[in-house]
């Protein structure tokens, strides 16, 4: 028989300050969490003390009553005793989203759409380096070697249909079908679109209802990072708008059909437009401040470079360069741009020495070799972008640095080559050195002063701060009483770091007043059963999930801290209340990228909610963690 809870529920109401102080009410799987009014007309200390009351936590403007388990009925209870309208479910507020200004919103998405192909892009990135050096040490090209040319494939061709990967990505970012946002990509980067194009501006048939059709100031779409994403976001809202309207029977091919249809001929006729539009502004910009004074120029396109090539307008000035190169055989235009590359190694040096995340170690170490050899995405895009200060540093010394080389009118007599091999073709024909000196110590700055200043500085956590690590001195034990000992050991529901619980950020779950137990920082977005178990509560937005062990130990699994705000989008369950599960059987998939684009912590704390049932809850003492390893144990 269900409990009554509407002594409790009316005793909450009173004390918040009445029905006519609540603005809003949701909850969550441990806590009400009320939009209060006047947040100083409740009685705080008194529900804290109340029975049936865990806690009481106010923070993010919510005032958050901790019940446990049974919120639900609670909450059904309030809502009846308030005469809030509802029926008992979960009530979201659409507006929860990302938080953060719109540059830190934009980070955030570009960064989660990188950051599941950051292993590959690195990799590629050090295969085109090592293609470079083969040209430069061996003299192998594409006229003289099939195995470079397969190496400049397998290091290029990542990069050239970057799209397509990425439009994968967003698309799961943006919750619609991947293939779907591959497609569109596809259509992007279409091998003969820029020669059909190119005949059909001949004919002046170069448009559609009057609006012209033409590609980014580049000439194709290969290598871009931008419009794709803006693709994708756009036809995510289609596909929404058309599942909702399509009939079931259809709708497999319907929705990606009309999403395709008009999507792909709407990226052509506004992306490229306006991607052409902002690039020729650009380039009269920049000429104007060149004419002005180079100095002023090579501050602003050192400063500017970098955030130019994630949006694809660094093209604006790449024909400008062409043909003072054409017409000189040199040139100075593009100075400023030559040397950002090596304030991103710089950073990434320091970051290196100075990070306490084996995972950003893993991740900057590829990005770090690879910004020697000029390829700079994965540093921006995996590490110094997401961490935001280190992206910073690397614009402003590389405007110092720019400033420096066009002051010094630094010219290169060669075009193409990127990182360490700039150099050589600093050298003028005639022999002289002047010209690559001023390069030299162009890098020199370049990488000391983003190096030093990187290290003068704290290196922001991008996974999370770690938990400290403590030694602990062994204790001299005493021989227990003989007794029976009854305990079962609960294995790992997940990979990656563990934490300790008074570690997690959240008051509730530190102070151990929803139970004893232990949190896991995931590396993936897999959650695996810990035991075997019955499921007792899968939460509707499914971030979490209770489980019952054959032997009694009732489990919460709450996946990150205020999930309830994504409103279930990121989660998957594969479970359902009633079920029986087995030890390592999936219970639910989560996208961690949506997470931390939420600016949500992902740290998932496992709690032994009947704690009280217990002599003794012991945890692991490893700092990382795979699934099906030993977590806790419980003992009576």
């Amino acid at each position: 028989m269900a409990k009554d809870y509407t002594d409790l529920a009316t005793d909450i109401v009173a004390h918040v300050g009445g029905k006519e102080n609540i603005s809003s009410l949701k909850h969550c799987v441990t806590r009400l969490r009320f939009g209060l009014k006047d947040e100083s007309k409740a009685d705080t200390d008194y529900l804290k003390a109340r029975d049936g009351v865990v806690t009481v936590v106010q923070a993010g403007g919510q005032y958050q009553v901790v019940i446990g388990n049974h919120v639900p009925d609670v909450y059904a209870a309030v809502q009846k005793v308030a005469g809030i309208a509802g029926d008992g479910s979960l009530d979201i507020d659409e507006g929860d989203g990302p938080k953060g200004n719109l540059f830190d919103r934009f980070v955030d998405l570009v960064a989660g759409v990188f950051q599941p192909s950051l292993g590959v892009l690195a990799a590629a990135g050090i295969i085109k380096g090592v293609v470079a050096i083969l040209a430069a040490t061996l003299g192998w090209n594409n006229t003289n070697s099939a195995l470079y040319v397969i190496l400049e494939a397998a290091g290029d061709g990542f990069f050239q249909f970057l799209p397509i990967v990425l439009g994968f990505n967003a698309a799961r970012k943006f919750n619609m079908n991947q293939f779907t946002g591959m497609a569109i990509a596809m259509a992007l980067v279409y091998p003969t679109l820029p020669t059909t194009l190119a005949t059909l501006t001949e004919a002046g048939l170069n448009n559609v209802f009057g609006i012209p059709f033409v590609l980014p100031t580049a000439g194709s779409y290969l290598s871009t990072v931008i419009p794709i994403i803006l693709a994708v976001w756009v036809a995510s809202h289609i596909e929404k708008f058309m599942k909702k309207i399509t009939p079931d029977v259809v709708k497999v091919f319907i929705v990606p059909f009309v999403t395709l249809l008009i999507t792909v001929p709407l990226t052509f006729l506004v992306v490229g437009p306006v991607a052409n539009y902002i690039s020729d502004l650009l380039t009269a910009g920049f000429t104007a401040v060149m004419s002005f004074s180079p100095i002023v120029y090579g501050l602003l396109l050192g400063l500017l470079w970098q955030v130019m090539v994630m949006f694809g307008l660094h093209w604006a000035l790449v024909p400008m360069a062409i043909l003072e190169f054409s017409q000189n055989g040199s040139s100075v235009i593009l100075a400023a741009a030559l040397l950002p590359c090596f304030t991103q190694t710089g950073v990434l040096g320091a970051i290196l020495l100075k990070t306490k995340e084996e995972k950003v170690k893993s991740v900057a170490m590829p990005a770090f070799i690879s910004s020697i050899f000029g390829v700079t995405e994965p540093a921006i895009y995996g590490i110094t972008l997401p961490m935001k200060t280190p992206f910073y540093i690397s614009c402003v010394v590389s405007a110092i640095v720019g400033a420096y080389v066009q002051a010094m009118n630094m010219t290169t007599y060669a075009f193409g080559a990127m990182g360490v091999f700039l150099f050589p073709g600093f050298v003028s024909s005639d022999g002289g050195m002047g010209d690559l000196t001023v390069a030299l110590i162009g890098t020199a700055i370049a990488l000391i002063a983003s190096f030093a200043i990187q290290m003068a500085l704290p290196v922001p956590y991008l996974y999370g701060e770690p938990t400290e690590k403590k030694t602990v001195e062994p204790t001299k034990e005493s021989v227990p009483e003989l007794k029976e000992i009854k305990q079962e050991i609960i294995a790992s529901p997940l990979i990656g770091k563990v934490v300790k619980l008074e570690n997690v950020p959240d008051a509730v779950f530190a102070s151990g007043a929803m139970g004893k137990g232990i949190a896991i920082d995931p590396l993936d977005g897999i959650l695996v059963s810990p035991a075997k178990a019955e499921v007792t509560l899968v939460f509707p937005t499914k971030h979490a999930i209770g489980l019952r062990t054959e032997n009694g130990a009732e489990l919460l699994i709450h996946i990150g801290m205020d999930t309830v705000s994504l409103a279930g989008k990121g989660f998957e369950s594969f479970v359902q209340v009633g079920d029986v599960v087995e030890a390592g059987q999936k219970l639910l998939e989560f996208d961690l990228n949506q997470i931390k684009a939420a600016d949500l912590p992902v740290i998932t704390p496992i709690i032994v909610t009947n704690t009280a049932d217990y002599e003794d809850i012991l945890v692991t003492q490893e700092s990382q963690i795979n699934s099906g390893d030993y977590l806790l144990t419980t003992v009576k």
